[in-house]
């Protein structure tokens, strides 16, 4: 029997439900809630302005919940046919109730002219609950989907392939840095024009700028030629204040005209764990506690980016060994894992590979072809 999520009390349950299901699993995070639901309020996902998202439960005949999954239409999703997508997928150990849930996914698309589903993915950015882990059963990051080794299989076997695999790059903090970067950093240290300089929470705004700057440039002929405005980045910042580290995120410039950057936060997740997926007033305060007396060892790297101009020059390596022994005299920090890159991106690849990097989790993005007959093509390289 399925469900749609209406009301309060099934709200609560689509999202307690996988608290029961990996009770026993030690590596499990429960995401926090107003992450969730932020995904499904019409106030704050503007998606719903082209797009459409409908949550449900799955329960079985003694009414007690086995699946649930939200599907969606985004406007803005591109693809070679009309592709919807799914996600928050979670269902018990049983092939025919997976079957169950992707064959209602595949019909309330269809019903929306769509030609294909991607799963599970967000009804949003790629930077939050997107994937199915296959490799790496550790405690997942912050944002990022955790889930049983069996999904693979109750996906494989309904028929999805793998559009793309999201690979995740891990070292250790206190690990052997490349001698090339020593080189270059020998080298740059020696021209008066170039500065590093840790991200500062006093003169956020004109970082704000300085990142968007860089990204633009680095990122704008790279993949689609996505770029990304100075008021949404100070937005993002501000946001992201109350857990920047002073001592991470880096910036180089030449006479004052920023032209690398190196961002990187600390894993949220090792905080929130302790919360239970909730953000009231208690947990606010047990989280100020604990991000004042409990060591985090972990980092995320999200955005790395040097200017064309720069590009093959070794600045990256000047600014990561100017970084990097900045931080372990001053940080806590063991490991680092940059966020997850898509197979179909080399450029990043090889980013995340000279910084001696090992791939420590996978995830794979699945897509189901509703014409069984029609070729499937993975996602383009960029």
């Amino acid at each position: 029997m399925l469900k749609a999520v209406q009301v309060k009390d099934e709200s609560k349950e689509f999202l307690s439900f996988p608290t029961r299901l990996y009770k026993n699993d030690p590596n499990y995070i429960r995401p926090m809630d107003k992450d969730v639901e932020a995904v499904f309020d019409r106030k704050k996902n503007k998606l719903f302005a082209s797009g459409e998202c409908e949550r449900f439960l799955f329960k079985n005949g003694q009414d007690k919940t086995v699946g649930r999954v939200a599907v969606f239409v985004n406007g803005k999703y591109r693809s070679e046919q009309p592709t919807g997508g799914f996600g928050f997928f979670d269902c018990i150990n049983d092939q025919e109730t997976a079957d169950f849930i992707f064959d209602h996914c595949r019909k309330w698309l269809q019903e929306r002219g769509m030609e294909a589903m991607d799963g599970s993915i967000n009804f949003g950015e790629r930077d939050k609950f997107w994937g199915i882990l296959t490799d790496g059963f550790s405690e997942p990051l912050y944002g990022m989907n955790y889930n049983a080794p069996y999904y693979k299989n109750l996906f494989e076997n309904y028929g999805f392939q793998i559009f793309f695999n999201q690979l995740c790059y891990s070292r250790p903090v206190h690990g052997e840095v490349s001698r090339v970067f020593r080189v270059m950093h020998a080298k740059h240290s020696k021209n008066p024009a170039i500065t590093a300089r840790p991200m500062k929470k006093s003169n956020l705004v004109q970082c704000a700028r300085d990142f968007t700057e860089v990204y633009n440039k680095a990122w704008a002929s790279h993949g689609g030629g996505k770029t990304i405005e100075f008021s949404k980045t100070l937005k993002m910042f501000n946001l992201m204040k109350p857990v920047i580290n002073e001592h991470i995120s880096w910036f180089v410039y030449e006479n004052e005209k920023p032209i690398a950057m190196w961002m990187n936060i600390p894993d949220l997740n090792q905080w929130f764990k302790y919360l239970d997926g909730k953000f009231g007033l208690v947990e606010k305060l047990k989280f100020l506690w604990l991000k004042k007396f409990k060591k985090n060892r972990k980092m995320v790297g999200l955005v790395f980016g040097v200017v064309p101009e720069w590009q093959k020059s070794g600045i990256d390596g000047f600014m990561i060994w100017e970084g990097t022994q900045h931080l372990r005299k001053h940080t806590d920090f063991e490991t680092t894992e940059l966020q997850w890159i898509g197979d179909f991106n080399p450029k990043m690849i090889k980013i995340a590979q000279v910084l001696d990097t090992v791939i420590t989790r996978k995830l794979v993005t699945y897509r189901y072809l509703f014409d069984r007959t029609k070729e499937f093509h993975t996602h383009p390289v960029l």
